[in-house]
């Protein structure tokens, strides 16, 4: 487990935008030291999709 800040999210997300998974695992390595190609894969994808709880939630009325 490890934590990514909005800085290495924002970075990750970009390459995966512009060059897909592959790169997006490639930058994800720059910041953390992920060996398994399984175990990074996994992570870029949590990272993409993550959201903030104040983004993903139902405004209330």
């Amino acid at each position: 487990m490890f934590t990514v800040s909005e800085d290495e999210r924002a970075a990750i997300c970009r390459a995966y935008e512009e060059g897909g998974e592959w790169a997006a695992v490639a930058e994800l390595r720059r910041y953390f030291s992920i060996e398994d190609n399984q175990s990074a894969l996994y992570a870029v994808r949590s990272i993409v999709r993550w959201r903030p709880a104040s983004l993903s939630l139902p405004r209330r009325l």
